[in-house]
């Protein structure tokens, strides 16, 4: 039987299953893990929650961070590479499990892990939820408990030896980052690989919200950052609309159009959308807003607007004989 190893931290207990090679890392801030992982239950059947093979990509985790799961970090700090072990962590510990989850769960379908998360610190996002939208985080997140989480550490790199997240990097290193991720969605696109763009552009935008965050509203460095970030969301709307997010659409360039009333583009984009999820009214408004703003667009417009009046007959004949069929139904 393997022997079990007892970290210098209250609540948690270790067990090597695989033995790593060399000496433990040396570890400095920004320094990243790349490991994968099991999340087990500490009940009889040892009850699979989550498994990052299955999802088909490693975790990362960046020293010094501030990752919700701290004890994560104090884990794997006790590891070599490829190292394989087994960790049992009392409810002390686990309590912001369900969140982290339903981050990485989110991520792995392809969603934005904090969609619909309000700007606070974890534990009061936590308060906000009634639900994950996961009913096995949910009953974690109503009863904290005791979890096993085993780990295999496969890389320990220096802060200076990858590619680092948007979140962990400086001003200047934002600033430098834009372009290229501009670039790199239009390069995507091109490709018609539509949702790898918008994840590009998504990147690019948040450098910038994230820069003018520090900047007073309205003023010079504020506005130079804003009339980049502009061109970002409309080509993220416009991936969107590719992919048949039209509700993804709406909000994004009404939240555009409260800043920038003027914008023909976004009134385009956000037409095509209202269009698509049948708000003939909105749309209407939208492109006539749109022609009268820039000319130069009123054949685009006039296009579209001939095949919005043809799908609303279409689909209203649909309706009449939908609505005639259950009225004939009824009556027999």
């Amino acid at each position: 039987m393997e022997e079990t190893y007892l970290l210098n931290v209250e609540g948690v207990k270790k067990k090597i299953l695989h033995g790593g090679q060399g000496e433990l890392p040396k570890l400095q801030d920004g320094s990243k893990f790349t490991f994968h992982f099991q999340t087990l239950k500490d009940d009889f059947e040892r009850t699979v929650i989550d498994d990052s093979r299955e999802a088909g990509m490693p975790m990362e985790i960046i020293v010094g961070k501030m990752f919700k799961l701290e004890i994560w970090e104090t884990l794997l700090s006790s590891m070599r590479i490829g190292e394989v072990a087994e960790f049992w962590c009392d409810a002390i510990h686990t309590g912001m499990y369900a969140l982290v989850s339903r981050g990485m769960r989110r991520i792995a379908e392809g969603r934005d892990p904090l969609e619909g998360q309000k700007h606070r610190c974890g534990m009061g996002n936590m308060f906000d939820y009634h639900s994950t939208g996961y009913e096995d985080l949910d009953e974690l997140q109503r009863t904290p408990q005791p979890l096993i989480f085993i780990m295999e550490l496969f890389r320990v790199e220096d802060p200076s030896a990858y590619k680092r997240d948007t979140w962990a990097m400086s001003k200047e290193e934002k600033l430098a980052a834009v372009p290229v991720l501009h670039s790199e969605g239009n390069r995507l696109v091109l490709r018609r690989e539509f949702a790898q763009a918008a994840a590009k552009y998504q990147e690019a935008v948040i450098c910038l919200r994230n820069l003018q965050a520090k900047e007073k509203p309205w003023e010079d460095g504020w506005l130079k950052l804003e009339s980049l970030v502009t061109p970002l969301v409309l080509n993220y709307c416009q991936c969107q609309l590719e992919l048949g997010e039209y509700y993804e659409v709406l909000e994004h360039t009404t939240e555009l159009l409260q800043k920038h009333n003027d914008n023909a583009k976004a009134y385009f984009k956000r037409a095509k959308a209202h269009a698509a999820v049948w708000n003939e009214r909105e749309a209407r408004e939208d492109f006539q807003r749109v022609a009268h703003l820039d000319p130069s667009m009123a054949a685009a417009v006039k296009k579209e607007l001939k095949q919005l009046g043809e799908r609303m007959r279409k689909k209203h004949v649909e309706d009449r004989k939908r609505y005639q069929g259950l009225f004939q139904s009824g009556q027999g």
